[in-house]
């Protein structure tokens, strides 16, 4: 996908303030059992094509409104993946501003995490 210039600058300036993870450390978390809730940002449509095996849905679009309601806890370890990691650090971002402390987001997105053949579910 083609971005346009300022959104890649906008996302690049974002990233140098967002802790991302790998979608290998992701599953490594989850086969260490460790405790965190996984967020996909995307699109309803999006989400309905196929997500991340463990992930919630809470939509880059309202995820600032949901996200107290869905996790109450700021401390809570949060994960957070898009379709390619720009949108995921942008939300980060938001999360840190509303005083999430815990929060990454997944680098390379849902793409990467297809790339390596991690379980998805297709509803």
């Amino acid at each position: 996908m083609n971005h346009a210039p300022g959104f890649l600058k906008l996302v690049e300036s974002v990233r140098a303030r967002v802790r991302e993870v790998s979608v290998e450390d992701v599953r490594a978390m989850q086969a260490r059992g460790e405790s965190f809730r996984f967020v996909d940002v995307r699109e309803d449509d999006e989400w309905r094509a196929g997500y991340c095996e463990g992930a919630v849905h809470l939509g880059r679009g309202i995820i600032e409104r949901d996200i107290e309601g869905q996790i109450p806890d700021a401390q809570s370890c949060v994960v957070l993946y898009c379709g390619g990691g720009f949108r995921s650090a942008l939300a980060a971002e938001s999360l840190a501003k509303m005083g999430y402390t815990n929060v990454v987001s997944m680098a390379g997105g849902i793409r990467s995490w297809r790339e390596a053949s991690l379980p998805e579910v297709i509803p």
